[in-house]
Order: structure tokens, then C-alpha cells, then sequence
């Protein structure tokens, strides 16, 4: 009996290992590790506090991909996180209802986003420099008007409670809505026509413009969704920590969203990738984050160690997903 010389080419391509399920073989390894030799590691307080970890950077994560997919990149994120709920907060002060200034904060978050998508979709300003200045002029007026570091939501708001310390069939409320949120967006990117226009300006902008698609419109939505991401983001931190600590935006936290991201799989080269990786990336940097705090890492040598991680996803995303002189001339982070 003869074999099909095109058998094992076959059986090749059937067994194709990518990025996503490296990831998620990384991540169930490393927690089989931490709960074998370390002892605080499966405890329900720790399990727990891992969870809600990863809802808030998870929910960033999801905002980013959004963003990244379209061939962009975000860094006003945590600024406009903390920012736009800490003007909340203060409007509460000054008398407002808390919903009341919840829904005023969402509207300068949104202006925040609409403004930073006009200068990348009308001005041509690289994203990467569009982002870092609007950054910046967030965080700073934000300092200047507030004068505090730590703003503290009032006391007794059932709903913000309830997302701090509440459960959905168990499962702790800011991690329902996360997932909630992940599977909207996800459903938002596969389903729609904008989603579809998304993938498609960030697969060859140039390309997407000559068809006649609506680039700017389009850029100009991802990045007030991804402003609105961020404020959701603040809202479940706040609920969770009953206040927001506007120095937050001089963590790292703004690069463990980008790890997740890129280490996920969602190629900066735009017009690939999705929520599946913003999930799988979030399991893998929640869990090594987790592990490195038990294990009473510094905080630089837990910077030093992501940082290490996400040269090498840029360099793998880079080999993976290389752009040709057709790609890298059109719409450049």
C-alpha cells in the first residue's frame, strides 16, 4: 500500500501551533507551578484578588486590542482612566448625584477620545506621539484641577458596592463584566460592519481609503470606544478600592495592557488578531504578576521581568507577522 506523499504536509497544517495556544499552554503550566511550590498561591483570598486583578487589566486590554486591531496604539488609557473618574468623584463633592457624575465624567472621557481620534484621523499625527502628549495634557489638567492624589468615592452607593464586593452565580461582579464587556466587543468586531471596517483599515489603510470605507470616522469611534473602555475600567477599580489613585497613571500599568496585548497575539501590524487574545494574554501576565507578588519580587525586578517579556513578544510579533514595503508605508504606529 502506497502513502500519500501529501500526508504529513497535511497533518502538518492540521497541528498548527500558534501564538494564542502557546500563551494559554504557558499560563496553565505556570499555575500548575505556583500552585504546586507556592503555598499562599491557591488560596480562595489570593484566587480571588487574582481575579478581580485581571478584570481591571483585562478590561484595559480590551480597549487596547480594539485600538491595536485597527493598526493604533492608545496610551492615554490610564490617564483617562483615572482622570475622568476622579472628576467624577469630585463633581459628587460639589453636590451632584454620584450617578449624575458618573454620566458628566463619561461625557469628558468621550471628549477626551474624540479629540485624540482628530488628531490621528484628520491631523495625521502618529498615533504613538498623539497619544503620549494627549496623555500628558489629561494627567496634567486633571493634577492642576483636583490638587489630590487619592479621591474617595461617597459612602453607601449600593451599585458601586455591589461591583466592589458583589458576586453574578458566584463568579465576583468585576470579572462578570468584564466578560461581559469582552464578549460585546468581540461580537462587535465579528458581527458588524463597523468591526469589519475596522479589520480592514487595519489591515492596509491606504487600501481601505481607495474602496471608499470610511477611515477617519472609523478611527476617530475606536478611540472614543477605547476612552469609554478605560472609564469602565476606572469605575470597576473604584468599586473594588472605594476610591481612585490618580498617580496611578506613573505605574507601569499602561505596559502590562500592552503586554497582554501583544503577547496575546494581536499584531501590531494591525488587521488580525482579537478579544480571544486579550483574554488568553490577561491569563498568562494576571498569573505571573500573581506569582511574582507572592514570591515578594521587588517592584523593579517584577518591571525588569515584564519588561524582558514584552522586547521578546515585539520581537516574535515581528518575525511572525513581518511588514512588507506595502504595510509599512501605510499607517504607521
Amino acid at each position: 500500500m502506497t502513502q500519500d506523499p501529501q500526508t504529513p504536509a497535511r497533518a502538518r497544517r492540521r497541528i498548527k501551533i500558534t501564538q494564542e495556544s502557546v500563551v494559554f499552554a504557558i499560563s496553565a503550566v505556570l499555575f500548575v507551578i505556583f500552585s504546586i511550590f507556592l503555598n499562599n498561591f491557591l488560596t480562595q483570598g489570593n484566587l480571588l484578588a487574582l481575579l478581580k486583578n485581571v478584570a481591571i487589566l483585562g478590561t484595559l486590554a480590551t480597549g487596547m486590542g480594539f485600538i491595536v486591531v485597527g493598526r493604533g496604539i492608545d496610551l492615554t488609557m490610564v490617564a483617562v482612566m483615572v482622570v475622568g473618574v476622579a472628576f467624577a468623584i469630585w463633581l459628587s463633592s460639589q453636590g451632584f448625584g454620584f450617578g449624575q457624575a458618573i454620566l458628566i465624567g463619561g461625557l469628558l472621557v468621550v471628549a477626551c477620545g474624540l479629540i485624540t481620534g482628530i488628531l490621528i484621523a484628520v491631523a495625521d499625527i502618529p498615533p504613538i506621539f498623539a497619544t503620549l502628549a494627549m496623555a500628558s495634557v489629561v494627567y496634567g489638567g486633571g493634577r492642576v484641577a483636583f490638587n489630590s492624589d487619592v479621591l474617595y468615592a461617597p459612602a453607601n452607593i449600593g451599585w458601586l458596592t455591589f461591583i466592589g464586593s458583589g458576586t453574578v452565580f458566584g463568579i465576583p461582579a468585576s470579572v462578570a463584566i468584564f466578560a461581559a464587556l469582552a464578549a460585546l466587543i468581540a461580537l462587535f468586531l465579528q458581527v458588524t460592519r463597523f468591526g469589519r471596517f475596522v479589520y480592514a483599515t487595519g489591515d492596509n489603510p491606504n487600501t481601505a481609503r481607495t474602496m471608499g470605507l470610511p477611515t477617519r470616522p472609523v478611527l476617530i469611534s475606536q478611540y472614543v470606544v477605547a476612552a469609554l473602555i478605560a472609564y469602565i475600567a476606572g469605575i470597576l477599580l473604584t468599586g473594588l478600592v472605594s476610591g481612585i489613585n490618580t498617580r496611578l497613571y506613573n505605574s507601569t500599568l499602561i505596559y502590562d495592557v500592552l503586554l497582554v496585548v501583544v503577547l496575546g497575539g494581536i499584531s501590531l501590524s494591525g488587521g488580525q488578531g482579537g478579544v480571544r487574545n486579550v483574554i488568553v494574554g490577561t491569563v498568562l501576565v494576571g498569573i505571573l504578576i500573581n506569582g511574582m507578588t507572592i514570591l515578594n519580587f521587588s517592584y523593579t525586578s517584577q518591571n525588569l521581568i515584564k519588561s524582558l517579556i514584552l522586547l521578546a513578544a515585539l520581537a516574535l510579533d515581528a518575525v511572525i507577522n513581518p511588514r512588507d514595503e506595502q504595510t509599512s508605508q501605510s499607517g504607521d504606529i
